[in-house]
């Protein structure tokens, strides 16, 4: 496990649920205990994604979002729970990544609203601050979804109402109450959302806050909060680029093996075993093969291939010097400045958040003020949103998300200023390059954003990357490791080619009825495969406009603008 999630003590856990007031400690033992256990199972979560696409991250959002909570109150010494839990909720407002995080961002802040003033906290006072959470997440969504994470902290919040009605029971039967509600919660939501029955998976979103409460209680019942129970991710779902993201003091090398265990793996020990020798822990599976990735210190680094080799055989070995990696990264990005657009006092300003470095150029010629890397896999928070544009000289802000995932936390910065922000809801790069075509930096803030909003439309967005995983998506039978297609969000495709599935998506797309076809490449797109889908496309429609340019985002191979 990564060095930044402490793991709590379980004789302190133990000592602890003797309790019977929750004070300020308690609660930020607790909060560590949660943001472990979800930490430990966050490859799970991120592979509950709808779609079998590479940009499963509601995992990756919500440990970050507890991780910003836990920061704000790590060396805090109140005592006062009230105090302590508004610290949390603050470090979790700030830290909000992603739809996921934002509203488990609102839980935090109604469960603390709920203990204004209080010393302590009992059971029946917890239980009712549950009861808060509920409302101010719901409260918070313009449009509540059930089957969702709002439909457990729901299912949560009545279960610990009824616990409490009647009966004096502590907090370790308290919490098992709870963790068996979201359980049984989880577990119906493909019921209620008829999108997760079809590609066979339960909501993320519910399934992280499942695991956030499941934390809680193992860390009273002196259970392992560091070892997962749960199954490896699918090897295509495997997201080693971001990896470079965590790389801990003392970790020198990044060490990647593709194995065939000669028996069935003990998955639980196998996690043990590694964490001996490494951080930033992945493994995967696919057709009986598993891929185990680890950063290692330089003394270590033969440590990961000789243990697998016990295990069975090794099909593939990959070792990287990540200091050397890292140097080179920096060196790129620092002779690739990007020139952003001045703006004078009273312009209107615009942020772009950006999927890739070919994306964030476009942008930047287009006149946007302010650039906030993020897209797929990589949701900003609301607080690197928010220091995007504060310091702008001018009290006038466009936000463009670029994302449905990223338009919450956009939402709560431009709530959090004093200045004129509007979000305009753009879902994909595409959409907000074509905003940017009615920016005029003077002009009528409100009449901009209007027309801004309007030209949002003008595009329809295509979407081509590698299935993660084996589903049946709007009657389109996918299998994991094909090449699919997306039109404005919806599967159209499943094939073995890049071409293949272009070629369908810009029929699907109508695009005879338009003019222009505009290709933004992917970071790992090779310039001969380019080349063949450029050549079928100006063969398929010999009158139409095509371009092409270098995105820089990852996972998606294309992403494609029809106009």
């Amino acid at each position: 496990m990564s060095s930044d999630v402490p793991v709590p003590s379980p004789q302190e856990g133990l000592e602890m649920a003797k309790v019977s007031q929750l004070n300020g400690q308690h609660l930020r033992r607790l909060i560590e205990a949660a943001m472990s256990w979800l930490k430990t199972n966050q490859q799970a979560v991120n592979a509950l994604n709808v779609f079998p696409v590479p940009d499963g991250d509601t995992g990756t959002n919500m440990v970050l979002t507890m991780q910003a909570a836990y920061q704000e109150i790590i060396n805090s010494r109140e005592t006062n729970i009230g105090k302590m839990a508004h610290a949390v909720a603050q470090g979790a407002l700030m830290g909000a990544r992603g739809n996921s995080g934002v509203i488990l961002s609102q839980i935090w802040r109604g469960f603390a609203r709920a203990l204004d003033h209080l010393d302590t906290a009992d059971p029946v006072l917890f239980s009712r601050a549950l009861s808060a959470a509920r409302d101010t997440a719901y409260k918070g969504v313009v449009r509540p979804v059930e089957g969702t994470i709002l439909t457990v902290m729901k299912d949560v919040a009545k279960s610990a109402e009824a616990a409490v009605a009647g009966e004096s029971i502590d907090f370790v039967t308290l919490l098992t109450r709870v963790v068996e509600s979201a359980d049984e919660s989880v577990s119906r939501t493909p019921e209620l959302l008829p999108i997760l029955k079809q590609a066979g998976v339960v909501d993320s979103g519910g399934k992280g806050l499942y695991y956030i409460f499941e934390g809680m209680l193992r860390f009273l019942t002196g259970l392992s909060l560091d070892v997962p129970l749960t199954s490896v991710q699918p090897l295509a779902a495997m997201q080693l680029e971001n990896s470079m993201e965590t790389i801990e003091p003392g970790q020198d090398f990044e060490v990647v093996v593709d194995f065939r265990p000669s028996k069935p793996l003990n998955l639980d020990q196998f996690y043990a075993d590694l964490e001996q020798m490494g951080t930033s822990i992945q493994v995967g599976e696919g057709d009986g093969m598993y891929r185990m990735h680890i950063h290692v210190p330089i003394d270590n680094r033969y440590q990961p291939i000789d243990y697998t080799m016990k295990l069975g055989t090794i099909t593939r070995v990959s070792m990287e010097n990540l200091l050397a990696q890292m140097e080179d990264i920096e060196k790129k990005t620092s002779e690739e400045k990007i020139e952003l657009t001045p703006i004078e006092p009273g312009q209107i300003a615009v942020v772009a958040v950006s999927p890739g470095h070919g994306f964030s150029r476009i942008f930047a010629s287009l006149g946007v003020a302010a650039i906030v890397e993020g897209g797929q896999t990589m949701n900003p928070s609301t607080e690197q949103i928010l220091k995007a544009f504060e310091d702008l000289p001018t009290d006038k802000v466009i936000i463009l998300p670029n994302n449905k995932n990223i338009y919450m936390a956009a939402q709560s910065a431009a709530s959090m200023s004093v200045k004129k922000v509007a979000v305009i809801p753009t879902k994909n790069a595409p959409q907000g390059l074509s905003s940017m075509l009615r920016l005029d930096h003077d002009g009528d803030f409100d009449r901009v954003v209007e027309e801004m909003t309007e030209a949002m439309n003008d595009v329809k967005t295509g979407e081509i990357t590698i299935a993660t995983r084996t589903a049946q998506i709007n009657g389109i039978n996918v299998n994991e490791g094909e090449v699919i297609a997306l039109l404005n969000g919806s599967l159209v495709e499943s094939c073995s080619s890049l071409k293949e599935a272009c070629r369908t998506l810009l029929q699907k797309a109508d695009t005879e009825d338009h003019e222009r076809v505009t290709l933004f490449t992917g970071a790992d797109l090779t310039k001969p495969v380019l080349d063949e889908i450029v050549e079928d496309i100006r063969a398929a429609y010999p009158s139409h406009e095509i371009e092409v340019h270098y995105g820089g985002q990852p996972h998606y191979h294309l992403i494609v603008s029809i106009e």
